[in-house]
């Protein structure tokens, strides 16, 4: 049986569990639930700290883990990134006074404090800078004021709260993060894991089918070229001859992101019943 790692609550749990339950499997009901077992997936499910998923994987205990790509890292642990899932995507940046810094080079020297010791300690040794890196717990904005540090490395989303407490951000990101399934360094999921080989590809069907619409629309033959051109699909689209002789039906995968502008498009070409329809699952 297949043995997963979920985050047990914070901004990484919920929406990993809408997209275990999209792809198919049984998820916990109450949040009190530590393990459930989904018997017809031959998976049991484990609601772990998001920051000790890695450590878990990387032990053998568990075969595969979802969590944040800055908490690996942060980690050490000896687990490995497979598959970004696309949600809880944040920056971390350094941050301090106006005028203390103009970059990261000017570091050196320094004190930083943050809640992601791993990661800015590896930073600092990649960019070859001696600063010293102060462990906080929680918010670290204060660190500056209450002098414990002149510099913090932290989440930045809009950067309000550091304008707020009279810091600015300085230098290029330290990394961007989001939600991945991590398993242990080296481990072959292709021949050890036939489960979980089923259960990447049912995720990477979520991915895709939150990602393009299919689109169906009526045009004249003479048009086709060019609303093919506008509708590739992944293949190519479906084209089936209508009962009005020189009209033919259209249905392929298009972005969702696009959608409106290409139907917008295939109207301006003469293109008729134009419909765009949700994907709930796919496989590639």
């Amino acid at each position: 049986m297949l043995r997963i790692a979920v985050p047990n609550k914070g901004s990484l749990s919920g929406p990993a569990s809408e997209m275990l339950h999209e792809a198919g499997y049984l998820q916990r009901r109450d949040s009190k639930e530590l393990v459930i077992v989904d018997p017809g997936n031959e998976v049991e499910f484990f609601y772990l700290r998001p920051r000790d998923i890695a450590i878990y994987v990387s032990s053998g205990r568990l075969d595969i883990g979802i969590t944040g790509r800055d908490l690996l890292v942060d980690s050490g642990a000896d687990a490995e990134e497979i598959l970004p899932l696309g949600f809880a995507r944040s920056t971390f940046r350094y941050a301090t006074r106006p005028g203390t810094a103009g970059g990261v080079k000017d570091l050196g020297g320094m004190t930083i404090a943050t809640s992601y010791e791993g990661i800015v300690a590896g930073h600092l040794a990649q960019e070859g800078i001696d600063a010293t890196v102060v462990h906080l717990d929680g918010a670290v904005e204060t660190a500056i004021e209450l002098g414990v540090a002149q510099v913090i490395a932290d989440v930045v989303e809009t950067g309000t709260s550091l304008r707020n407490a009279g810091l600015e951000v300085i230098g290029d990101p330290i990394m961007h993060s989001e939600a991945v399934v991590i398993r242990r360094t080296g481990a072959d999921t292709d021949t050890d894991q036939p489960k979980a080989q089923q259960f990447l590809r049912r995720l990477h069907g979520v991915l895709v089918a939150r990602t393009y619409v299919m689109m169906d629309y009526d045009c004249r033959a003479e048009d086709l070229e060019q609303a093919v051109a506008l509708t590739p699909g992944l293949e190519s689209p479906t084209v089936s001859p209508l009962h009005n002789e020189g009209w033919v039906a259209v249905r392929a995968m298009v972005p969702a992101k696009e959608a409106q502008q290409i139907m917008d498009d295939l109207y301006a070409i003469g293109a008729r019943a134009i419909l765009t329809t949700a994907i709930h699952a796919c496989r590639l």
